[in-house]
């Protein structure tokens, strides 16, 4: 195996593992259900050529010293297992895939990525996908379900099909950021940030149902809510009207919620970049992922849209800077960490969109009458809540040509479903 160092990113996720091997807060999911023949050896041909195309999954990680380390495997055995479900009922089903999708990974021995088929008839099956984060990203699920579609559809019709030629591997992102933080950009970007986060900075003191514990958990689940096709135009159009984008607009409003339940006018948001900005590494398969806080001053009441101007400058001016590492700057900033909450912010922010992966998409987001096509598979959502609380509150939006999929992501230890229910209601409203 060739070895190489982690990123800032990978190693904050190596370090969380070390501290909590058994949680699975950083298990990245993807399941749909299947409804045709399917053929189970050329779906398991096409994983294999997929993680034999893209380094990272052959990954394990360990250190050198007190060093964390990549190895990159030349062959790994594909983690893969066809469970017979047909005598199981939707209930007991679903129970099967999530306790599938919750088991923890050992970075150190075991394969990154797990795939399972549920085979419930000859014509249709459950497909699970869990990669931990450590290896990917949603930029990077959206490049593997692309690619997996075009290998397995070359496996069925006996025609090739060629991926895209990867001049660079995720090690020579790793050695540009070291670079580019060692020079002077790397200080520009630091630079930029102290200014925005310097002195003390405000918690978000949600009202929860539970007392906070003296450490932080990572155990969480998740409540999925629609916004209607009616509401969807209209966002966008007050999106366009004030020269804001869908993202802005609708960040501007989850701050504006979060100010209404706390009272707190300094409202600090977490948002996941792609930090993607050099072209090299656009089509690798790793985590690139960054976290950039958007800070929201909402003293002296101001009206929405001078609000969502204010939003607006201070995201165009995040992304500008979101190749600073947040593990970094949250070191560098000596920020005084409290060990029952994430440190600068406590809820986070996401519009989730593909690039690549239309169809899945439109399976998301529920733009789809019956199946989508995936590489002659027809697929149907198969959903499953989201295990993981990160945070306090998180809420990702995820973005269709018409409407709207939204779901709070929340702290089990915090708050109980009802609360998050009553939440749903005050943000649609």
């Amino acid at each position: 195996f060739n070895i190489h160092p982690l990123s800032y990113g990978q190693q904050a996720l190596w370090f969380i593992w070390q501290l909590e091997p058994e949680n699975s807060a950083y298990n990245q999911v993807f399941t749909a259900r299947i409804c045709n023949n399917l053929d189970r050896a050329k779906l398991r041909s096409a994983f294999l050529k997929l993680v034999e195309h893209h380094p990272c999954l052959r990954s394990t990680f360990t250190k050198i010293g007190q060093q964390p380390i990549q190895r990159i495997h030349q062959y790994f055995e594909l983690d893969w297992q066809n469970l017979d479900v047909s005598s199981c009922d939707e209930t007991e089903l679903y129970s099967l895939v999530v306790r599938e999708s919750k088991i923890p990974f050992d970075l150190e021995n075991e394969p990154v990525i797990r795939i399972r088929l549920f085979t419930i008839s000859p014509t249709e099956h459950i497909l699970l996908i869990t990669i931990h984060l450590i290896v990917t990203d949603g930029w990077s699920l959206d490049i593997i379900l692309s690619e997996l579609s075009k290998l397995y559809e070359s496996q069925v019709t006996d025609c090739s099909t060629s991926l895209n030629i990867l001049n660079n591997s995720y090690s020579d992102y790793v050695r540009f950021q070291e670079e580019m933080l060692e020079g002077a950009q790397g200080n520009k970007l630091f630079s930029y940030w102290k200014s925005k986060l310097q002195g003390e900075l405000p918690e978000l003191n949600l009202a929860t149902d539970k007392i906070r514990p003296a450490i932080q958990t990572y155990n969480g689940a998740s409540i999925n809510f629609d916004l209607s096709e009616k509401l969807t135009q209209k966002l966008r159009q007050l999106a366009i009207n004030n020269n804001a984008t869908f993202y802005m607009t609708l960040l501007a409003a989850f701050q504006v919620f979060l100010y209404r339940y706390t009272g707190t006018d300094d409202i600090l948001v977490g948002s996941p970049v792609a930090a993607r900005l050099e072209p090299q590494f656009r089509e690798i398969v790793g985590y690139f992922n960054n976290l950039v806080v958007i800070r929201g001053n909402l003293s002296n009441n101001p009206s929405f849209k001078k609000f969502l101007n204010q939003i607006c400058q201070t995201v165009n001016e995040a992304l500008i800077h979101q190749n600073y590492p947040f593990s970094l700057l949250v070191e560098k900033l000596k920020i005084n960490r409290v060990p029952s909450r994430s440190p600068i912010f406590q809820a986070s922010f996401a519009l989730q969109k593909w690039r690549q992966s239309k169809n899945i998409q439109n399976l998301i987001t529920g733009e789809v009458e019956n199946t989508i096509d995936w590489g002659g598979l027809k697929l149907q959502p198969f959903e499953i809540s989201s295990q993981a609380g990160q945070n306090d509150l998180d809420l990702e939006i995820f973005e269709g040509s018409t409407c709207i999929k939204g779901r709070f992501k929340y702290n089990i230890a915090l708050f109980n479903e009802p609360t998050i229910e009553v939440m749903v209601a005050h943000f649609k409203n």
